[in-house]
């Protein structure tokens, strides 16, 4: 059997990864010429992918005369030709030899991708407080912080939260972490590995993948018009939940005050359960004031808030934190506290500073009115293109992407491939569901966080070649 290692939410679909995946073993000779391939259902199952998907990766390899098809006795690979050189020459593995990462291929437009635009980032600013902390807090800089993060960079973090979300914690309940992977360990030995864990379908892939890569039990719950089908955790005998109730990706969904209280009510049933709140870009709603968190109306220590600074600031910062309830905090210093802080001293104090002097709130601001301006234009542009009357655009006020439903035939994967030759990355809402729940919705994810003023009129024609 055919066993690839695909990644869901990726720079490729999981159609194109399982292409390339089976093209490089033909090229390679590991799949001989006259070999049978496995039926589209079983290698499907064991993949963990629809049919679908395997399907259109074989049409695909069909096309280009990788493999050919027998009536009622399948695919089979073709003779390539004795001249054919493999796409990756082996040679044997030593100290001084190393496979070269293949390279990402480059994109005219990404809509799937959360890359920050260089000129939305605050380089003069940054640059100042970074000469400033370098000279002035050499001592400082030189002193391990302790396992939590620094204290300055904590109490700037609980100021932040104070006065943006309305959220009042002690410093002492917070975490900075190298990225929320890295957080998302750290739960997962705070709170234990014997519980069953549950996260959103269609949801954020790399959670599930976090949790199954720790070898605990976890289980996707559906969605519905409100968020996170409570009485599916139930069903389930969930005991933790991962949720994104102020914007959930990759649906856009706010959860409404009675679903968030319905939630709150499960995880007070009983001891152990609670809601990990991932709060990943509350701070970019474009219009309307900041959704309040969980945790402001969370009573009895239930909610374990987690936020970032890839969107804010850019995505290759890399700097996360999680406020835990007291009692948590309390159990991760007595467990845990043993951990060295994953974000570098230098680059905690540079941020510190750039919260606490007021920059963060500017930058917020200016990040706000760029991206609304983006957003505004890319919508403009979609409506006046062929597009209108075939699309639906929902959740264009939640965050830097939306989501548009097209009247098409074609099939997700159909669609994500034609726009791939287009020079275009798209990922369709059935790409983030759990395999088997995945089917064609014909909604696509727009990400445009990342796309420049002088491409949005030619990708929103090419989208519309593919689409029409």
């Amino acid at each position: 059997m055919l066993t690839y290692a695909l990644e869901d939410g990726g720079k490729e679909t999981l159609m194109e990864q399982l292409y390339r995946s089976i093209r490089r073993d033909i090229m390679n000779g590991v799949l001989k010429a006259g070999e049978k391939l496995p039926s589209k259902r079983n290698i499907a199952a064991n993949l963990g992918v629809s049919t679908i998907t395997v399907e259109n990766a074989y049409a695909q390899l069909a096309a280009e005369g990788y493999i050919y098809t027998l009536p009622r006795k399948g695919c089979f690979v073709s003779e390539i030709g004795l001249g054919r050189q493999p796409e990756h020459t082996s040679r044997p593995a030593g100290p001084e030899s190393k496979a070269a990462p293949a390279p990402a291929p480059e994109y005219f437009a990404d809509f799937a991708g959360n890359q920050t635009r260089s000129e939305f980032f605050p380089f003069s600013i940054w640059t100042r407080l970074s000469r400033e902390i370098l000279s002035d807090s050499r001592i400082d800089l030189m002193t391990n912080p302790p396992s939590e993060g620094i204290l300055a960079l904590r109490e700037a973090i609980a100021g932040h939260l104070r006065d943006y979300h309305g959220l009042q914690v002690d410093p002492e309940q917070i975490i900075v972490g190298a990225g929320t992977e890295y957080l998302y360990g750290l739960l997962i030995q705070l709170l234990g590995p014997d519980h069953r864990y549950a996260f959103e379908d269609p949801g954020y892939r790399k959670v599930a993948k976090i949790f199954r890569s720790w070898g605990i039990n976890c289980c996707p719950v559906e969605m519905d018009a409100s968020g996170i089908r409570v009485s599916q955790l139930r069903e389930k005998q969930a005991d933790i939940i991962h949720t994104s109730p102020s914007h959930q990706f990759p649906t856009g969904i706010t959860m409404p005050i009675a679903r968030r209280m319905a939630l709150l009510a499960w995880a007070d049933e009983q001891p152990g359960r609670y809601i990990i709140e991932d709060d990943y870009d509350s701070e970019l709603r474009l219009s309307g004031q900041p959704i309040p968190v969980l945790q402001t109306i969370d009573r009895h220590e239930k909610v374990i808030y987690i936020n970032t600074f890839t969107r804010t600031l850019a995505s290759t910062v890399r700097i996360s934190y999680m406020v835990l309830p007291p009692h948590l905090a309390g159990l991760y210093r007595e467990r845990l506290s043993f951990y060295s802080c994953t974000v570098s001293t230098f680059e905690q104090y540079t941020l510190a500073a750039f919260i606490q002097r007021g920059y963060f709130g500017k930058h917020i601001n200016r990040l706000r009115k760029n991206y609304r301006e983006l957003r505004d234009r890319l919508l403009a542009a979609l409506n006046e293109s062929p597009l209108k009357g075939r699309m639906t655009i929902s959740g264009e006020d939640a965050g830097l992407h939306f989501l548009m439903k097209v009247d098409t035939r074609l099939s997700d994967d159909e669609i994500c491939m034609r726009a791939q030759k287009k020079g275009i990355r798209m990922n369709a809402l059935s790409h983030y569901a759990d395999a088997a729940t995945k089917s064609s919705s014909h909604t696509f994810l727009i990400c445009y966080a990342s796309l420049p003023d002088d491409r949005l009129r030619e990708a929103v024609d090419r989208l519309a070649e593919i689409l029409i």
